[in-house]
């Protein structure tokens, strides 16, 4: 079996994979000091809940955008579940895919994953839009590779810096308000955060596809996508775990899974 990782900024996702069929799947907040004997005590308990041991697993692929989380995640890899990890983004892993910008080298390993699994899914050229930490929107050609996009504050970034910034404003929920026009306070604040952050996407989506001219179909990943999905037209699919499915196809690719 197949232990993907993914660290992102603020969650890592562990996943174990038997062929194409995902067995498990779990999420712990991503903090750099965690040792690799905290991740073991954890994840070796949630695995056995699954029926899965750690003899089980054979070979493990990460993606990690935190450096400082690379050593301990290699630790927890080798010395409890007696595996090397492929990391992306390192020489000797191939991703499958070219990534055609000016600075290949600046192209964040969570991007580059999705790319895969977006090419993987869906035919034909694309734009990803991943809600994580940071929304990104990351156009992939019909090749599958890498063509840039654009970076833009993550929602929840957006919902810490209103309640950090502003002396009376409160923290709020992240849901889709009743009104555009918010009554009172919070209502407001989260027309602002929801509605804001629509407009952002059907007035990105058209401007990136103008200026790609060509047809392009709409990806939408991470936690929150199915929040805004389901109000925009803009979004042709929703897929929670593309990381993970590109994760998979980069193992295979690179003969591990």
């Amino acid at each position: 079996m197949l232990l993907a990782v993914d660290c992102g900024n603020t969650n890592t996702v562990f996943a174990v994979f038997e062929g194409d069929v995902q067995r498990g799947q779990w999420r712990i907040s991503t903090q750099a000091q965690r040792t690799a004997d905290e991740y073991a005590v954890w994840l070796t308990q949630l695995m056995s809940l699954k029926g899965l041991a750690v003899g089980d697993i054979k070979q493990a692929i990460v993606t990690t955008v935190v450096p400082g989380t690379r050593r301990n995640l290699g630790s927890l890899l080798e010395e409890h579940f007696g595996v090397t990890p492929h990391v992306v983004r390192d020489s000797n892993v191939d991703l499958g895919i070219k990534v055609l910008i000016d600075r290949p080298e600046q192209a964040g390993a969570d991007r580059l994953v999705a790319a895969v699994g977006a090419h993987l899914r869906y035919p034909g050229d694309l734009i990803v839009i991943d809600f994580g930490t940071a929304t990104t929107f990351d156009v992939i050609d019909a090749s599958g590779n890498f063509r840039g996009g654009v970076i833009a504050p993550g929602i929840n970034l957006s919902v810490e810096a209103l309640y950090t910034a502003g002396a009376l404003l409160p923290r709020v929920n992240i849901e889709k308000p009743e009104k555009v026009i918010g009554g009172a306070t919070v209502p407001a604040m989260q027309s602002g955060i929801f509605w804001g952050y629509i407009s952002m996407i059907e007035g990105m989506v058209p401007r990136i596809a103008k200026e790609y001219a060509k047809p392009m179909k709409v990806i939408a990943t991470g936690g929150l996508a199915p929040l805004f999905a389901d109000v925009t037209d803009v979004i042709d699919a929703t897929e929670p775990d593309l990381t993970l499915i590109g994760l998979r196809e980069i193992a295979r690719l690179n003969g591990i899974a």
